[in-house]
């Protein structure tokens, strides 16, 4: 099975990337062909700053390298490297209806935000995100659950580039894990966990010191009442117990039992140690890791010249089906 996820370069990795994304990516290199990007180019699509960006860029990867990442055990590699992504993305546009890509929830809340333009990139995000994967005729995609709107658009224009050209791609499926998913904003459990549209105190960084966690921990937001339970009206607590059962590995019933008789603020308590237990690996790797700019860049290069072996077949491929190019003796 093969595999492929990506990852924006935008702020710093926070507990909900790290739960919902990074330890599924980790866990997947071992059972499968794992594909992995830092997706720069969709970073472009909301204003930036160049210089920021190419720093997020190393952040990020030094990250995901140090929450356990092995470009010897998976292909890891910066999507700008590798020109077949934008090429595909032009490609599969003929099959991408607007009306599809008018209904993604994901640019209506980003427009709505954005005051001075509202690029067109924005609104192409999820062709150029089908492309990512698409390119490598992935099995699978491991992702949080909000994104699974933007898989189920990659099927579409897979099943239906197939329909019109001859089966060519794959339609990828969803692989959204069980514990964790959809980790929450501590301050406002309403909304997801996020360096963007989330609070400061509410989010948790994955290298954030040590005493800064227990910090926003023991300040969590928390619900009326005493139980330590899950329910729809208690998302505070439903999200610490959810958090605390993806750190332990296990599941949230079982956090349930062991905390029923615990006050609020031991159990937040207790949640906040855990995580900093949990992290503080990644934290000390992090910072070894992110001194060494060309090592990161030597890592880049080697994961998009394996990254380019696999995707410019498939767009050669494409381009073929689509009536692009010589036609080939015997072909």
């Amino acid at each position: 099975m093969r595999i492929f996820s990506g990852i924006q370069p935008t702020g710093r990795k926070h507990l909900g990337n790290y739960i919902g994304a990074l330890v599924q990516w980790v866990a997947l290199q071992d059972r499968g062909d794992a594909i992995y990007c830092v997706v720069d180019l969709h970073a472009i699509t909301v204003p930036y700053e160049p210089t920021a960006l190419r720093e997020a860029t190393y952040d990020t990867a030094a990250t995901l390298l140090a929450a356990g990442l092995d470009p010897g055990r998976c292909i890891f590699f910066r999507q700008s490297d590798v020109v077949e992504h934008t090429e595909l993305t032009w490609l599969l546009s003929s099959v991408t209806s607007f009306g599809e890509l008018n209904r993604m929830t994901q640019f209506k809340e980003k427009s709505g935000s954005q005051r001075d333009l509202v690029s067109a990139g924005l609104f192409f995000y999820p062709v150029l995100q089908a492309a990512d994967v698409l390119a490598y005729r992935a099995d699978g995609v491991p992702v949080g659950e909000d994104q699974r709107q933007h898989v189920e658009l990659m099927r579409d224009v897979a099943e239906r580039f197939n329909g019109r050209f001859g089966q060519t791609l794959v339609a990828p499926e969803v692989l959204v894990p069980e514990v964790g998913a959809r980790i929450m904003d501590l301050q406002h459990p309403e909304r997801k966990m996020s360096t963007t549209g989330g609070s400061e105190q509410g989010t948790v960084y994955v290298t954030e010191e040590p005493a800064n966690v227990l910090k926003k921990f023991r300040s969590a937001v928390t619900d009326s009442g005493s139980e330590v339970v899950r329910a729809g009206d208690k998302p505070g607590i439903t999200n610490l117990i959810d958090i605390l059962a993806a750190v332990r590995a296990v599941t949230p019933e079982e956090i349930e039992r062991e905390f029923g008789g615990t006050g609020y603020g031991a159990f937040k308590t207790a949640v906040g140690d855990a995580v900093v237990e949990y992290l503080a690996p990644v934290r000390e790797r992090y910072r070894e890791l992110r001194a060494d700019e060309g090592e990161l860049e030597r890592i880049f290069e080697q994961g998009a010249d394996k990254a380019r072996a696999i995707a410019s077949g498939v767009v050669a491929d494409v381009r073929r089906a689509m009536g692009f190019g010589a036609i080939r003796s015997g072909g």
